[in-house]
């Protein structure tokens, strides 16, 4: 699937750098991958003008996470079967049994999966830092929405290099080590 307002490779660079300086740092890193049965009969069904994914038969290994971000062993990967990371899993009691406050969220989509687990994890009272460069959406409109409109409501909206900076600086408030 083709990405805006940057590639997908792009995207798995600035979150490889993120991850990798975070984790040298002593934080926990969270993967979220989405899934399903071969059925399909776990993903959700209503009625609606648009449905996501409708008819998509999805490849053999659609649903592992790029090499580039290989998990190591102190990681946690989170299977998602709806649009945000916090329903139906271990996320924010992962979280909460390490103390983190503070999350830095990037990936594909911006205003899908991005936006829904933001979203979540405001209501839940986590600090949000929001790596703009490390996400991408379907068209460059959708993932600029969110970062402008919705993302400066639920926490900050920041470069890799800034967050990058201000890990170096020990200016992340908030996380956990």
């Amino acid at each position: 699937m083709p990405t805006e307002p940057r590639s997908s490779a792009e995207v798995v660079q600035n979150a490889k750098r993120l991850s990798q300086a975070l984790r040298a740092a002593g934080a926990f890193i969270v993967w979220v991958r989405v899934s399903g049965s071969s059925d399909g009969k776990d993903r959700l069904s209503q009625a609606c003008d648009s449905p996501m994914g409708a008819g998509i038969k999805f490849p053999s290994g659609w649903d592992e996470l790029v090499p580039e971000l290989a998990s190591e062993e102190k990681d946690h990967v989170v299977t998602k079967k709806q649009w945000g990371a916090f329903y139906g899993t271990d996320l924010d009691l992962q979280l909460r049994r390490r103390g983190i406050a503070t999350i830095v969220l990037c990936g594909i989509a911006t205003c899908y999966g991005v936006e829904s687990t933001a979203r979540d994890a405001y209501e839940r009272g986590y600090e949000l830092v929001f790596a703009e460069d490390a996400m991408a959406s379907r068209c460059a409109a959708e993932h600029e929405h969110s970062v402008k409109r919705i993302f400066p409501r639920l926490g900050r909206v920041r470069a890799s290099s800034e967050i990058l900076s201000a890990l170096g600086a020990g200016t992340l408030p908030g996380a956990a080590r």
